[in-house]
């Protein structure tokens, strides 16, 4: 499921089953994840990024998308596919949150 309008509309929420990336034009540098990181993700924008999949009644659907619903997409197809953002960084970048994460596991905040 994908909300770009955080929750203020709530028909704007996209549920996708099997989503496919077919095309991507362009590329992003924006702020990402638990500790908004920035991260490049090619296609996100200013281009196209265009998306097959099935919606909640199992038809066939094809859309386009530009900007945050673009990197929206990026970001839950990465889950799918078992890419977590950490994998996009850096290995010093990377280095540096697994140790946050790990300072805030110890006090119990995570």
């Amino acid at each position: 499921m994908i909300d770009v309008s955080v929750g203020k509309n709530p028909e704007a929420k996209l549920v996708l089953a099997n989503p496919e990336i077919i095309h991507v034009e362009g590329d992003q540098r924006e702020e990402e994840g638990v500790f908004h990181t920035r991260i490049s993700r090619l296609g996100a924008a200013p281009g196209v990024r265009d998306v097959r999949a099935q919606n909640v009644k199992g038809e066939r659907m094809r859309c386009a998308a530009e900007g945050l619903l673009a990197r929206a997409f990026c970001h839950e197809i990465d889950h799918l596919n078992g890419i977590l953002f950490i994998q996009h960084l850096s290995m010093l970048k990377g280095d540096l949150i697994k140790r946050r994460i790990r300072k805030l596991r110890k006090t119990g905040e995570w």
